[in-house]
């Protein structure tokens, strides 16, 4: 049976994570996508287009998981089930788009939802287990993973239930315990589908689909995929034939254990795919796009569609690596298109082709007899943008050298893998959890490798006196769109007229930060003008933060802060708008000495310089100014928040509502984007003190899920001011580990790393990440099931700054070792 193209459903903003028939209407199919939406695709029969019928938007955060639950007495069209990154499962009916229930429990994300008989519901979570619903109630929590539950399924036949982890092992469960464990596969469990009674299948990120038997047994191990499997479907013809989707762009057709047909879609990655009623395939992918294939010629596209999908294919770009066709080959030696007049051997068999300095890569279509272009090669063997090396393998991997160890007399040595720009004291600490060695090692080890590369420079980054955070490549908040040097003035850039003040204009940091080698431009600041304030702003670099010994960006233990201020343009702002208001909130001349004192004390944090009780009233009635004109005393309250004293009055005060509380008013997406801003560098610098830390911990949840929507703001200032604040949240994790708490943040910068563009936002969000997961065996396994290896591949090819890449580099050692 040969499938084409039949719809294509247009409509979400983000991937589709997931996809499902709908139970009514008939021929109806359910997406859910990162956008936060589930939506419902209507069928018309006669024209074979799908509509959009319905947008269910209730999740908090992205939507990973949908299914449809059967009808019953009181929903005779059935009900939906959606979960999502915001750990709740979200149940609905057609006739609102309300949610009727909200099922909470897991204390990760809801990556996978299947229905069974009599309103049963089983989720799989990344909090390592599954949960059994009933009547919107748990009934029963599934716990023995060790990593991310990715993929569920039921066998109701035999009442067992199936799970399917990124502990690399699939689990049969019945009444609530482990039955049985199937271990095989070599990597994350994606995806699981039951074939009968008897049998299973099952999906992994090594690139296999295995066939297995409930006994135990693994009859059989598909290959065919060229990189993640993320999905699979078995087909409703009881004919044992299934589909498979994965990170090769491809949508795969498995008939009598062969890959009977390869069809290529138009996006990075296809996550997820159903069958439905009709026989019908749809797939969902990274492009946002649900896609309709069907075995069907009455149910066929148009000609015109059909081309423009295959346009769309074709005008994609693969790397090398991915193309199937990498090694030793040279430009000159890859033939030219007279390659194509030859027929390929197998079902989506991909060859390499020349044409001028271009190649393409093509992929046999057996049922069509032709060769379908499937994207041109970036990177390839012999062309520009390729690099050549004389590597040697280790593990499946590329690596400049590879060391002998020997540990003991007698016994083969152990190999220590090593590239030159690798960071030392992850590639030693990687060699010693591989080879259950004794991290007391450690600092012989590194050694080891420094002698022994003492003749290569490790590494692209700044000397070790230099900061990643500051140095050339630093971060300056408030600086202009000049060339930062160190020691060198910061020239001003001009800019439109402020909306409060004109020409004079008071401005909270609020342009683009421009780096050394990042370049300038970007949206103007609201809040311009030729003479105007900005915080932070500073001839001088700021002081290095010193990193741990183990790599030059982390583990990191202290805290970065925002330290910079024009006091005199804060002071004459405030006693501006202090003019413009009522008299019951304006200050009179007795008020504003007292913040002019404040802010002179509190530019140097020292123990001389303590404020007064009297100050800070002062100040507390400032913050209830309307948020229009506070921005200026958010900026006191930055630089006072630093000092202990402060921080203890506003935090661990029982008489003054806690600073946090008022914070979080002023960060709702309706805000003033300079007060959003200064909010931010506020909580940064609450990090420090005990009174803050401890604030900080307590509202965490709230502050994240209100920081995230300012993630996709066009101001890099606020996106960097946003970084710093979970990057000091992944430094106060060293010192209160909570894994719930981590993965929260974790999540919040694996979705900012996926679409940020911001090289300084990057950078800090990297050093977060690297920062959480050094030495944390739990947060490596929850980081790959974020599908993290995909964004840092992606980052280190970034060498403008040069530190983005090197630090990608070496988070993907520590996640990868």
């Amino acid at each position: 049976m040969h499938y084409k193209l039949s719809a294509v459903l247009r409509g979400h903003e983000l991937d589709i994570r997931a996809v499902c028939p709908a139970n009514f209407p008939d021929g109806g199919i359910l997406t859910a996508s990162r956008d936060r939406t589930t939506r419902l695709w209507v069928r018309d029969q006669e024209s074979n287009t799908y509509s959009e019928g319905l947008v269910l938007a209730g999740h908090k955060n992205f939507i990973s998981a949908v299914c449809a639950l059967p009808a019953t007495e009181a929903y005779p069209h059935g009900l939906i089930a959606t979960g999502g990154h915001d750990n709740a499962i979200l149940i609905w009916n057609l006739e609102s788009t309300e949610p009727l229930h909200t099922l909470t429990g897991h204390t990760g994300a809801v990556c996978s939802l299947v229905a069974g008989k009599f309103g049963t519901l089983l989720s799989g979570s990344w909090d390592n287990t599954a949960k059994v619903w009933i009547s919107n109630k748990c009934v029963m929590t599934l716990q023995g993973h060790e990593a991310a539950v990715w993929a569920v399924d039921l066998m109701p036949e035999n009442g067992l239930m199936l799970t399917g982890s990124a502990d690399k092992t699939i689990k049969m469960w019945r009444a609530g315990s482990c039955e049985k464990t199937f271990p095989g596969h070599t990597d994350c469990v994606r995806g699981l589908a039951v074939l009968s009674m008897l049998e299973f299948l099952s999906c992994s990120n090594d690139c296999t689909i295995r066939r297995w038997l409930t006994t135990g047994e693994c009859l059989q191990v598909y290959t065919g995929h060229s990189s993640f499997i993320y999905n699979l479907t078995v087909l409703q013809d009881n004919s044992g034939r299934f589909a498979s989707v994965g990170e090769d762009r491809t949508l795969r057709i498995w008939e009598g254990g062969e890959c009977s047909q390869t069809i290529t879609l138009p996006a990075q990655s296809v996550w997820c795919v159903a069958c439905l009623s009709n026989g019908d395939i749809v797939t969902g992918s990274s492009d946002g796009v649900g896609r309709v294939f069907s075995s069907q010629a009455e149910r066929f596209a148009s000609p015109e569609e059909i081309k423009l999908f295959e346009e769309e294919v074709a005008k994609q770009a693969i790397p090398a690596q991915a193309s199937g066709q990498i090694g030793d080959i040279k430009l000159e030696q890859l033939p030219g298109p007279e390659a194509l007049l030859r027929p390929g051997k197998k079902s989506g068999q991909t060859i390499m082709v020349r044409r001028g300095q271009t190649v393409e890569c093509h992929q046999w279509n057996d049922m069509e007899g032709k060769w379908d272009k499937v994207g041109e090669v970036v990177g390839a063997p012999g062309t520009e943008s390729s690099s050549s090396s004389n590597k040697s393998m280790y593990k499946g991997k590329e690596y400049d050298i590879i060391f002998n160890v020997e540990i003991t007399e007698g016994k083969p040595p152990l190999k220590l893998p090593f590239n030159y720009g690798d960071d030392p004291w992850v590639a030693a600490h990687n060699f010693l959890a591989e080879n259950d060695l004794s991290q007391l090692f450690l600092d012989q080890v590194v050694d080891f490798i420094l002698k022994n590369t003492k003749d290569v420079t490790i590494g692209k980054a700044a000397p070790s006196s230099s900061d990643p955070f500051t140095g050339s490549n630093r971060y300056v908040p408030g600086s202009t769109s000049t060339l930062i040097v160190p020691g060198n003035p910061l020239s001003q850039a001009g800019g439109a007229v402020d909306p409060f003040t004109g020409g004079g204009s008071y401005r909270p940091s609020y342009t683009d930060v421009t780096q050394s080698g990042l370049g300038s431009g970007g949206a103007a600041d609201p809040f311009t003008g030729g003479s105007s304030y900005r915080p932070t702003q500073s001839t001088q670099p700021q002081q290095p933060i010193p990193a741990s010994p183990a790599s030059q960006y982390f583990p990191k233990n202290d805290f970065v802060t925002f330290d910079k201020a024009n006091n005199k343009a804060i002071l004459s702002k405030v006693e501006e708008l202090n003019g413009t208001l009522d008299s019951d909130q304006k200050l009179d001349t007795v008020d504003l000495q007292q913040l002019t004192d404040l802010l002179n004390l509190v530019t140097e944090v020292t123990e001389n310089n303590t404020p007064s009780e009297k100050h800070l009233l002062v100040l507390s009635k400032a913050l209830q100014w309307p948020v229009g004109v506070l921005f200026p005393v958010l900026d006191i309250l930055r630089l006072a928040i630093r000092h202990p004293f402060v921080a203890t009055y506003f935090c661990g005060n029982r008489e003054v509502e806690n600073v946090v509380e008022r914070l979080l008013q002023l960060i709702r997406q309706e805000s003033p984007a300079a007060n959003v801003l200064l909010v931010f560098r506020t909580l940064a610098n609450l990090f420090p003190s005990c009174e803050g830390s401890m604030s900080l911990l307590k509202y965490r949840e709230k502050i994240v899920e209100l920081m995230l929507p300012w993630a996709t703001s066009p101001n890099k200032n606020i996106k960097i001011s946003l970084c710093t604040v979970l990057l000091n949240f992944s430094v106060l994790f060293r010192k209160f580990p909570d894994f719930g708490a981590q993965t929260q943040c974790f999540m919040a910068l694996a979705s900012i790393l996926r679409s940020e563009t911001d090289n300084e936002a990057r950078f800090r969000s990297l050093v977060a990440i690297g920062n959480m997961m050094f030495g944390n065996t739990d947060i490596i396994s929850y980081a790959r099931s974020l599908e993290l290896e995909e964004i840092l591949q992606k980052l280190i090819t970034v060498q403008d700054p040069p530190k983005v890449g090197d630090c990608a580099k070496n988070v993907l050692s520590v996640l990868t070792g």
